[in-house]
């Protein structure tokens, strides 16, 4: 079906992409951002703290190991594909999605995270780490826990951890789903276990943010209905729909496989052009060559005559 390695065509798929490449720099500088600046501190009465009084737990799926297996192990399955295929341009575009549906998820989880300010379920302990509650005369909080801790408590809405994770999970699920053909109407069950897969891997991290009391099953719900929307888009600009004829391949693969058969076409009809004037020169002094033995043969018959 044709072959397009990073040697042969990287350069060109890089050039043309540029200013994606230029934009994911500006993602990954707005949510830096959005990380270092301080959310809003919501009113928490004494009242709220009764549903906020649970323990503080070490994260079950740390923090760090998120971009491991949301970018990570996705680019590894990226890659194996391209040692398969040899073809650049699934592998530029699966890594340029998958990117952009981390960063784009990751700038919208912040940006909601800054803007609601939901207290976490332990915010209490993070508030009040010795147990000794402290209300002003309106009845809000006044907490004496390490700033740090209070910021990270007004971040419950939506999880970043579940958001990630679909994001980047779901990304690969769907591109799974459109390499293995998942949708042929074959009937190969089989295939939708591998598609499953990485999304079981994401909502078992979103469970687990429930059970470590970081986070409210709304904001879990929240952080992974997020992730996959946005995944969803992302493969849509890049893939055709996994259940299409196509949909194992970017759209731009097959624009590159019409723009080859086109210039082979052209230079087979400018072959045929060049054969044309030869047959007719050929044709030509055949027609002289018989032209002159029936002349000599009415010489001849004259003679006789």
């Amino acid at each position: 079906m044709g072959t397009h390695t990073i040697k042969s065509h990287g350069t060109k798929v890089a050039r043309d992409h540029i200013l994606d490449w230029l934009i994911l720099m500006l993602l990954v500088l707005i949510e830096v951002i959005l990380y270092v600046i301080h959310p809003f501190y919501r009113f928490v009465g004494r009242d709220m703290m009764t549903d906020l009084k649970y323990p503080v737990k070490e994260d079950t799926v740390p923090a760090w190991s998120v971009p491991m297996y949301a970018v990570l192990l996705p680019v590894a399955v990226f890659l194996l594909f391209y040692i398969r295929r040899k073809d650049v341009y699934d592998l530029h575009h699966s890594i340029l999605g998958l990117l952009f549906s981390v960063l784009i998820t990751a700038v919208i989880t912040d940006a909601i995270k800054n803007a609601v300010g939901r207290p976490r379920p332990d915010f209490f302990w993070r508030c009040f780490p010795d147990g000794n509650e402290l209300y002003n005369r309106w009845g809000n909080a006044v907490c004496h826990g390490r700033e740090s801790d209070i910021r990270e408590g007004h971040k419950s809405f939506p999880s970043g951890h579940t958001s990630w994770s679909f994001a980047g999970l779901g990304f690969l699920s769907i591109y799974l789903s459109g390499k293995i053909k998942a949708f042929d109407q074959k009937g190969h069950v089989a295939k939708l276990c591998i598609v499953f897969f990485p999304l079981l891997i994401a909502s078992l991290v979103g469970i687990s943010r429930v059970d470590d009391y970081g986070h409210h099953w709304q904001d879990v719900f929240a952080g992974g209905l997020l992730g996959l929307v946005v995944a969803a888009f992302c493969y849509a600009q890049l893939f055709p729909p996994p259940y299409n004829d196509e949909g194992w391949g970017p759209y731009e693969y097959f624009r590159a496989l019409e723009e080859s058969r086109s210039n082979t076409n052209s230079g087979e009809s400018v072959n045929e052009l060049d054969v044309q004037p030869m047959s007719l020169a050929v044709v030509s002094q055949q027609v002289r060559k018989h032209g002159n033995e029936f002349a000599a043969l009415e010489d001849l018959e004259s003679g006789r005559r």
